[in-house]
């Protein structure tokens, strides 16, 4: 029998290295992209998972990666987890690093949704999940290069969110509203829990994507006990 694909866009260490093992445990084909795929060898091999050679900011790479994707198995669900960010101060930032920020941030996020959706409504279901920040919904002195691609992916799955739920797709915006764990901060100081589980992340991003559509969500947030807000 063929498993679900599960497509990670942006792939890399941290959730998406939790969301690879989680949904590999869960029996879907799991197909993960990223620019540099070298860096993916010792989670390949620990999932099983295909990498694919991917830059999300170019729509025939994103079409390859589906195409690609599509002799896998049915498309179940897709996760786009790539970010862009430039940071300083509004009179000094660099354009083109802004530009390449909206580039991967916010116009990827399009390519892949696109993508995405001209699959799973072809086959009546799935889900699309988009990774946010606290700067998808605050926008920080000196962070423009970071909010601007943010809150356009916020908007792209709102959008989607709406056009594609009456045709049983369900699209999830993912705010996470505080820093991610990671090997180098288990050594600091303080509760291991003040930073967001990649692994507890993940396992919120499969309970959405198994929700019953009478009780679908849109947006979750997810942040530390630590954090403000």
């Amino acid at each position: 029998m063929t498993s679900n694909v599960a497509i990670i866009a942006g792939a890399g260490s941290g959730l998406s290295a939790s969301l690879a093992r989680l949904l590999a445990k869960e029996g879907f084909s799991v197909v993960l992209a990223a620019r540099n795929i070298e860096k993916l060898g010792a989670l390949q091999a620990e999932t099983g998972a295909q990498a694919m050679a991917t830059d999300v900011s170019d729509p025939a790479s994103v079409e390859h990666l589906f195409d690609v994707a599509d002799k896998a198995g049915p498309l179940s669900l897709v996760i786009f987890n790539a970010s862009g960010r430039a940071r300083g101060p509004i009179a000094e930032i660099d354009p083109e690093a802004v530009r390449q920020a909206l580039l991967v941030g916010a116009y990827g996020g399009f390519l892949v949704g696109q993508q995405a959706a001209r699959r799973l409504v072809a086959r009546g279901s799935g889900s699309i999940l988009f990774t946010g920040a606290t700067a998808s919904v605050k926008g920080f002195a000196g962070s423009a290069g970071f909010a601007m691609p943010k809150f356009g992916l916020r908007g792209l799955a709102q959008s989607m969110a709406r056009e594609l739920a009456p045709k049983n797709i369900h699209v999830a915006h993912f705010i996470i509203d505080g820093a991610i764990a990671s090997a180098a901060s288990g050594q600091e100081s303080g509760p291991q829990d003040r930073r967001l589980s990649p692994d507890a992340i993940a396992e919120a991003y499969l309970s959405i994507h198994r929700q019953h559509r009478s009780a679908w969500t849109w947006e979750m947030e997810l942040r530390p006990w630590v954090e403000t807000f």
